[in-house]
């Protein structure tokens, strides 16, 4: 009875035990995630401690968690940027709210196919803020990097909406194409203009070989990871953001008004061999004139451009599936009268994961866009809208008095200088500048691009552990271009030749003509991956990748042109109403194909011990059969010393970290095919266009990387420092064929010659979150020695006339090449003396150069290396901060010793012929002792015709590249999550000795670049 009873009361017990620890498991908790603000977290994992039972947050920061039994009954809130927390629930409720990490070794970052956390990395890595970068109103991503990391030079190609960004890692290294590889979501490209700037999460800089080798053949020039936003789980979370901006010319140049350019004109004329003294200069006797102008034309170019940007995103998600969906619409008119320099974009992006079982999933990240430019020369290119703007007399005016003969309403505007008669009846005194106006108004091009971009992948999870993930993703990059340049004939006519064949036509575009092309580029990417992550022990970290990618290529292009249209309002400007006469045609077609293999290894043991290796195998068709294929290794090792044993009493370093890597990356950036003899056929004749090389193989860039990361105070104030030399073999360049034994015919590619770059890097960034007042700073500087140090065999120099540069062994690359300024001659005796043979007939007020041959005569055996347009030393100075809901942020950004050939100074203020001038002529040499710095002024050769370091300046600069301050309104009340109002500025001021219009242009010559403009912009941002 006794031991029934027992059997009773152990039944009871253990139902009572079961019971309760089912009632015990089954308890939920729910609460809210806040950061320091208040406001909610979406996307926060919350775990219960040591399982694998976790769910996160929704678009509320709302969870909900159910216990699981015999387990730690705690929570562990983790969230990427803030500390994690573990708490106890009070019942079924928690809520917290997080505060932000200093700590950032357990980031992960993007890099080579995979993810590694921030400790594990042991090449030069830099990842981009881009919550900080949301705040700089850019149009082109690219532009984000700006002054943010060191070693990263970028600039604008011009200020004109819709222009290209330039972007070089740690310096030139090749003698041919130096673009950066990007790769956005797995896909690679050169060009990512067609990106809208809130889609992207991360940018991660890949500079030296190691940490870049596993992209291979295309990695020469450093990589740019890139990953665009994801769905999170959740509530639907909807953002908009609306500004608009004015922009404004800044640091333009003080040019003479009407009654300055008479008098310099006059002191011109008179110093002219051949006028006598006494005499009453043209330009005298145009002051009783009654028709002169008065004209600033700077002013009448430009005026304040406007901006606009919209941009819209909904993004949410269950545990399965995941999504995001943006729209983004951005335009904006330039600075050029007229808006015939304005650019539009439309953008939509769609981004899917879904997990269709707890091993297997697959997603999609799609773009399209639709850019439309209308492109206005804006590099000093013809016809040099610009240039014009400069060189034009201000006695000229805008429009035409309605008497003169050759007005008409169509064509109002001046054109060659006071029409005087018949029979090219022209007043030359004033030169035949062309109305910079006149070529804004009948400027019609037009150019149009289509493209889409993404990717599908699938993934799926092997082991039970699911440490072994096998990855496979298919990219494209698809687009379509349309161009169509109507060049309008206008002007006025000077040809009275009986044989012309458009008389009475204006001498600008004669005749009228259509040229229009259409492109398109299909870019596929195909890539497989298997990846292997595990930890053995706690202390053992493997990561392995193997992969496969096909890349293939295929472009075509079409396009025609014709002349002398009847009829020319747009509903003619079509190649069929154009004349029949001087009809040309084009159509083309190109591919390429590269077949890739690659693999890594990262071992880590105990967080102290790094090493990462890797091997790339490239195929390119580009290559001849002997030289197809190409190899990149890389390997790099780390330590973190903080982690040591013997530091854990040293408590105010947070981490020390020495970094060393040598890797290999190589280059195939030349045309297809050029291994192989190109010939043509004409009559049965076949000729030799270009002689192949089938030895031509692979550029190589091997890059030696040191590095050294330290950070105090548990990572509130890091420091990194580097210090790389990368040298370029085998450079593919072209040479020519002596034309005497073969003709003239295009130039063969070969490989020759080596390029090095080498320099120092520097970061430092120190956040305080601790307080009301929370502030970032983020510092970088960085220096460059670019040299040439082997050209091919007889190939002794490289010289560009078009940008005065020779590229020679022991200078930079395109350095600049010519005289040497050694100051104004004062007096007939010092001429003597410098020049035994006068051959230039030099006189005093002529610009004297050093005779560095001493032969007594100045000619192009004295010329030397006056200019070096590689920046030497780039640096950036970011600030962010908030308090309580306002928040102000700013970047200065800058360049030190880089030159420039400022071809505008030249023919401006040094040019024989009659055009207008800046202001610093007035103080040009006008006897003995007057200058020594600016020669007379005249009409015959002084000396400013010459190539001289007259005209290279230095183009250092310091600019305010954005400043903001933001306020964030608590709107909860009305349904709305917060909203954001910020006012915003944009290159402010620039400090800088370069006289053209902007020193940031990327162009080896100014010859009047549209400048980068001053911005206002007011915007608004909500969270739905």
């Amino acid at each position: 009875m006794k031991k029934n009873r027992r059997i009773y009361a152990s039944l009871v017990f253990l139902f009572l035990a079961v019971t309760g620890f089912t009632s015990y498991a089954q308890t939920k908790v729910t609460g809210k995630v806040t950061d320091e603000t208040n406001q909610p977290l979406p996307g926060v994992v919350v775990m219960q401690t040591n399982t694998q039972n976790k769910t996160s947050t929704d678009g509320s920061g709302v969870y909900v968690l159910t216990l699981q039994p015999g387990s730690a009954q705690t929570l562990t809130f983790s969230y990427i940027g803030y500390n994690a927390t573990t708490l106890s629930p009070a019942g079924g409720s928690l809520s917290i709210s997080l505060k932000p990490s200093s700590q950032s070794l357990n980031d992960v970052v993007v890099v080579g196919y995979t993810s590694q956390k921030k400790a594990s990395i042991t090449g030069s890595v830099a990842t981009v803020d881009m919550n900080d970068l949301q705040k700089t109103r850019i149009v082109d991503v690219a532009q984000a990097l700006q002054g943010q990391v060191a070693g990263v030079f970028v600039a604008a190609n011009t200020g004109a909406p819709g222009d290209g960004i330039k972007i070089r890692i740690r310096g030139e290294g090749t003698l041919g194409n130096n673009d950066v590889l990007y790769v956005v979501d797995g896909v690679p490209t050169r060009d990512i203009s067609f990106l809208n700037q809130s889609d992207v999460k991360s940018m991660t800089v890949l500079k030296d070989a190691a940490a870049g080798a596993i992209y291979g053949s295309r990695a020469a020039n450093g990589v740019v990871i890139i990953t665009t936003v994801n769905g999170k789980k959740g509530k639907a979370n909807i953002n908009v953001e609306y500004f608009a901006g004015f922009h404004q010319a800044t640091n333009l140049p003080e040019m003479l008004n009407a009654d300055q350019y008479l008098t310099v004109k006059d002191r011109a004329w008179h110093n002219t061999l051949g006028n006598a003294a006494s005499a009453i200069s043209p330009y005298q006797a145009a002051r009783s004139r009654t028709d002169l102008a008065d004209t600033d034309w700077l002013n009448e170019l430009f005026e304040t451009g406007k901006s606009k940007n919209l941009q819209a995103s909904v993004n949410g998600g269950s545990d399965d599936v995941q999504y995001l969906i943006s729209t983004g619409y951005y335009k904006q008119d330039g600075i050029v009268v007229q808006n015939h320099d304005g650019y539009e974009r439309f953008n939509f992006r769609s981004n899917v994961n879904a997990n269709v079982t707890d091993r297997f999933k697959v997603g999609t990240n799609l773009q399209l866009s639709f850019a439309k430019q209308d492109k206005l020369s804006s590099s000093g290119d013809v016809p040099g809208v610009i240039r014009h703007a400069l060189l034009r007399p201000p006695v000229l005016g805008v429009y035409k008095n309605v008497t003169d003969p050759t007005y008409s309403a169509s064509n109002p505007f001046t054109d060659l200088p006071f029409y005087t008669g018949n029979n090219n009846g022209w007043d030359k005194n004033f030169e035949f500048s062309s109305n910079p106006i006149a070529i804004v108004n009948f400027t019609n091009d037009k150019r149009k691009t289509f493209q889409t971009f993404g990717n599908i992948y699938a993934e799926y999870a092997f082991l039970s552990d699911k440490s072994l993930t096998f990855r496979s993703s298919v990219g494209v990059d698809i687009s379509f271009s349309h161009n169509k340049n109507f060049a309008q004939n206008f002007g006025d006519d000077n040809d009275n030749n009986p044989d012309e064949l458009y008389p009475g036509k204006g001498r600008n575009n004669k005749p009228n003509n259509l040229d229009e092309n259409r492109g398109e580029v299909m870019n596929f990417t195909f890539t497989n991956t298997l990846n292997y992550q595990k930890t053995f022990a706690q202390k053992h970290n493997v990561n392995f990748l193997l992969g496969a990618e096909n890349i293939s290529s295929k472009s075509s292009a079409i396009g025609g042109s014709r002349q002398n249209f009847d009829k020319s309002s747009s509903g003619f400007q079509y190649l069929d109403y154009g004349s029949l006469t001087n009809i040309y045609n084009s159509g083309s077609a190109s591919e390429f194909n590269l077949v890739s293999f690659f693999g890594s290894g990262t071992y880590n043991f105990d967080n102290k011990y790094f090493a990462t290796a890797t091997l790339r195998a490239d195929g390119s068709s580009r290559f001849g059969p002997s030289n197809k294929w190409g190899y990149f290794p890389s390997a790099s090792a780390g330590w973190m010393v903080s982690n040591e044993s013997f530091m854990k009493d040293v408590k105010w370093i947070s981490e020390l970290k020495l970094r060393g890597s040598w890797g290999q990356a190589g280059n195939q950036e030349i045309p297809n095919n050029t291994y192989q003899t190109l010939v043509s056929e004409s009559g049965g004749i076949v000729n030799v266009v270009r002689y192949g090389n089938p030895d031509v193989k692979w550029e190589t860039t091997t890059q030696t990387n040191f590095g050294l990361d330290f950070g105090i105070l548990k990572n509130k104030l890091s420091f990194t420092a580097d210090y790389f030399i990368k040298k370029t073999d085998d450079i593919l360049l072209t040479v020519g064929l002596p034309a005497v034994s073969v003709g003239v015919i295009d130039r063969t590619y070969v490989n020759a010659g080596e390029v090095s770059n080498k320099g120092f890097e520097f970061g430092l960034n120190f956040q305080n979150r601790d307080h009301a007042f929370k502030y970032n700073v983020n510092a970088n500087i960085a220096t460059l020695t670019n040299r040439v140090n082997k050209l091919q065999e007889f190939v002794k120099n490289i010289n560009d006339d078009q940008t005065h540069t020779r590229t020679a062994v022991g200078q930079p690359i395109n350095s600049y090449f010519g005289l040497l300024f050694d100051g104004i001659y004062q007096t007939p005796a010092e001429v003597t003396s410098h020049l035994f043979s006068n051959a230039n007939g030099a006189l005093p007020g002529d610009i004297k150069f050093k005779d560095l041959n001493g032969d007594g005569q100045i000619n192009a055996d004295d010329r030397t290396f006056i200019g070096n347009p590689v920046p030497k030393l780039t640096y950036g100075f970011a600030f962010s901060s908030s308090f309580k809901k306002f928040d102000f942020s700013f970047l200065l950004q800058g360049v030190q010793g880089v030159d420039r050939y400022n071809d505008l100074k030249q023919i401006i203020n040094f040019d024989s012929r009659p055009f207008n001038s800046m202001t610093s002529v007035l103080d040009s040499w006008n006897g003995p002792g007057t200058s020594n710095t600016l020669p007379r002024l005249t009409f015959n050769n002084n000396g400013g015709g010459n190539v001289s370091s007259v005209f290279v300046e230095d183009a250092s600069y310091l600019r305010l590249k954005n400043i903001e301050v933001g306020y964030t309104f608590d709107v909860k009340k009305i349904g709305v999550k917060n909203v954001r109002l910020y006012a915003s500025g944009q290159n402010l001021f620039t400090v800088t000795n370069y006289t053209g219009l902007d020193p940031e242009s990327t162009s080896l010559i100014d010859k009047g670049t549209y400048p980068q403009s001053k911005a206002f912009i007011v915007g608004l941002k909500i969270n739905l």
